[in-house]
């Protein structure tokens, strides 16, 4: 490393105070909400304190610290979210066919390094530095990242759900740029949600109209919570949602129920939870996390299968919420090209990758090139299928 500062791994988030951790992580919270939490000291600690990363889970941390030596006892000027994995689940940037590929050559694929927010498809800074410190920090980690990759003989390194400008950087150093999309929402500066929907074309405006009109007929209520109006019994209702949703999408869920109990402790203040009830009884629900200018959509499940109550849920409420605090934008997750014509236009998100052997590594650069081509394409003809009215086109 730099004569001037020292990395070291941590075996677990506590290893370092909560207070150095976000310094770096989250330093614009000092006045306002962190850009995303996930990377913040707690969001990480609920994932390690409950059970959802660590033994067992293929989700080993090995959290990166850079500190500079030239101050008393070294001051932390770089941290960045690091884990060994035995598998590829909980990602969401798909690298199972390079595994096949690498097995059926004779090498082993896993274990493997990951920079992520473990189960969380959310952009967000991954090299994270202390104001000032921005390109020795992210240097610095970066080399660090690729020499334990190399030393310890990993077949590879990955950092994903980083920001466009850290997957430029990071492809000037010698790293291999993955571009791949989500749907994003973009708030246009909407008064309100009837504002959004005069933007669209005509027959997408009325089918969302009935959409929310058909999710109303469940017979019950909908609720946004956040902070202290989430109750504990709240998350017992939302962890059979999740549950459900988890044993048919992953075969398990991949967040404990510790998790929840955690996050009623110290995340609650992050977190928009959208309930349908009828009669009290939550019937189904999603969970979003909130940043300084965009929610987050997580997670979403229900005990009972109504017409378009998992639109209005997880699209539509996120949208009201997001014009009512003027954020910027909501981002859906993963997939999901019903997110559409709801108003969610596909948007690049951006990936690094190391590979150890060099033919290997050149056979996965040609497949990258060619995806980003197709992901461009793609992109461009999505967003031509939206629901918005065209430049010049009347409203009625």
């Amino acid at each position: 490393m730099s004569g001037t500062l020292e990395v070291s791994v941590l075996p677990g988030i506590d290893g370092l105070p909560a207070a150095e951790w976000d310094a770096c992580a989250c330093p614009e919270a000092k006045d306002g909400r962190p850009a995303d939490p996930f990377t913040t000291h707690r969001f990480l600690h609920a994932l390690e304190a409950s059970g959802s990363v660590g033994p067992g889970t293929g989700w080993t941390p090995r959290h990166l610290v850079a500190r500079s030596a030239d101050s008393a006892g070294g001051r932390t000027i770089a941290v960045m979210p690091l884990y060994v994995k035995s598998h590829s689940q909980g990602e969401y940037i798909f690298d199972h066919g390079w595994a096949d590929a690498w097995e059926r050559a004779g090498g082993s694929y896993y274990p493997k390094l990951q920079s992520a927010v473990p189960f969380t498809p959310a952009t967000g800074r991954r090299f994270l530095t202390a104001p000032g410190f921005e390109a020795t920090g992210t240097g610095a980690l970066l080399q660090a990242t690729v020499q334990i990759a190399a030393e310890n003989q990993l077949s590879s390194a990955h950092i994903t759900f980083c920001t466009e400008g850290e997957a430029l950087a990071g492809a000037e150093m010698g790293l291999l740029h993955r571009i791949t999309q989500q749907f994003h929402w973009e708030n246009r500066g909407y008064a309100d949600f009837a504002a959004f929907l005069a933007d669209l074309a005509s027959r997408k405006r009325k089918t969302i109209r009935k959409e929310r009109e058909r999710a109303q007929e469940f017979g019950g209520s909908i609720k946004a919570l956040t902070g202290d109006a989430i109750q504990p019994h709240h998350w017992d209702a939302f962890w059979e949602f999740y549950q459900d949703t988890g044993s048919r999408k992953w075969g398990r869920p991949y967040l404990t129920r510790a998790f929840f109990d955690i996050a009623q402790d110290t995340l609650r203040d992050d977190i928009l939870l959208v309930l349908a009830e009828r009669e009290g009884q939550p019937v189904a629900g999603a969970l979003n996390f909130i940043g300084r200018d965009t929610l987050y959509g997580r997670y979403w499940g229900a005990i009972e299968d109504h017409p378009c109550l998992h639109f209005e849920c997880c699209y539509y409420q996120a949208i009201d919420w997001a014009i009512a605090r003027r954020l910027a934008r909501v981002e859906a997750g993963a997939q999901g090209e019903h997110k559409l014509a709801r108003g969610y236009l596909p948007s690049p998100v951006h990936s690094l990758h190391w590979i150890g052997d060099p033919g290997f590594r050149e056979a996965v650069a040609q497949y990258l090139r060619a995806e980003r081509a197709a992901v461009d394409e793609e992109i461009e003809v999505l967003t031509g299928y939206g629901p918005f009215r065209r430049t010049g086109a009347e409203a009625d």
